[in-house]
């Protein structure tokens, strides 16, 4: 059951699960890297062992973090 425009409702119905796919396998895995890094650098970055703060500390001035 095809219309003048060539599209049919189940050509509507793929292209939306594929929308979804998208997210699952590019946009969330993405959000999900960048939320840990940003964790990593600011949890070791302000830690209060000197050890952690010495481990992060050339990270964070080649990010652009200044942290004194």
């Amino acid at each position: 059951m095809a219309s003048t425009s060539g599209i049919t409702p189940s050509s509507t119905l793929d292209q939306a699960a594929s929308g979804s796919n998208v997210w699952r396998d590019r946009i969330a895995p993405s959000l999900l890297a960048f939320a840990l890094g940003v964790a990593l650098i600011y949890g070791a970055g302000f830690a209060s062992k000197v050890e952690l703060h010495n481990a992060a500390h050339d990270g964070r001035h080649s990010a652009g973090f200044p942290c004194h």
